[in-house]
C-alpha cells in the first residue's frame, strides 16, 4: 500500500509496523506515528516548523488538522504537537501545538490549541475549543467553548477510552488486509 508522504528539508515521516495511512491524508516533514496507529481520509499532519509525535494505537479521523508552532526566540522550544497512546481524535479535529496524553477522546470538531495539556483519561465533547496554554485534568469530562470541566468520568467511560483505540486498531488492520 502507497502512503502520501512527503519530505519537508531533510525529514521524511517516520513510521512504526503495522500503520495505516489513508491515501487521501497528506503526512508532511518531523512526523513520528507509533505501531497500530491509523490516520483516516483527509487528515493533513504538517511536520515542518516543529515535530509531531502520535503514539500507538491511536487514530485520527476524517478531515483532522494537526500542526505545530514554530521554534523562536520567543518561545524557544516552539509547540510539537504530541498525541499518546490510545487516543481518539473525532473527525474534523484541529490540534495546534498541544499535548495530548493516553486514553483520550477528543470530541468531532475540537479545536485545541498552542501550549494545552490534555492529562490522560480525558474525554472532551464536540465542538469544544481548549484555548492556549490550558490545562485539562485527568479524569473529568470537558465541553464548551472555552472548554469547561463538567463532571468526573463514569467507570463505563473509563474503560471506554482505550476500548475507542482498540475498535479502530481492528478497522485499520481490515483495511490494511483487504487493501
Amino acid at each position: 500500500m502507497t502512503f502520501p508522504l512527503r519530505h519537508y528539508q531533510n525529514h521524511l515521516p517516520q513510521l512504526a509496523n503495522n500503520v495505516y495511512i489513508d491515501t487521501t491524508a497528506v503526512v508532511i516533514g518531523k512526523v513520528n506515528i507509533g505501531e497500530h496507529s491509523s490516520l483516516w481520509p483527509l487528515v493533513v499532519a504538517r511536520g515542518d516548523v516543529n515535530h509531531i509525535r502520535i503514539g500507538q494505537r491511536s487514530n485520527i479521523q476524517d478531515g483532522s488538522i494537526l500542526h505545530v508552532s514554530r521554534i523562536s526566540t520567543i518561545n524557544p522550544e516552539g509547540y510539537p504537537l504530541l498525541i499518546g497512546d490510545d487516543v481518539t481524535i473525532g473527525h474534523k479535529a484541529m490540534l495546534h501545538g498541544c499535548q495530548i496524553n493516553d486514553r483520550v477522546l477528543v470530541g468531532m470538531g475540537t479545536i485545541i490549541l498552542d501550549g494545552a495539556i490534555i492529562d490522560h483519561d480525558v474525554i472532551i465533547g464536540a465542538g469544544s475549543l481548549v484555548p492556549p496554554k490550558k490545562q485539562l485534568c485527568s479524569g473529568f469530562l470537558y465541553m464548551g467553548s472555552p472548554v469547561k470541566q463538567i463532571r468526573p468520568l463514569t467507570a463505563q467511560e473509563l474503560i471506554s477510552l482505550p476500548q475507542s483505540a482498540a475498535n479502530y486498531v481492528r478497522l485499520k488492520d481490515e483495511y490494511l488486509t483487504n487493501g
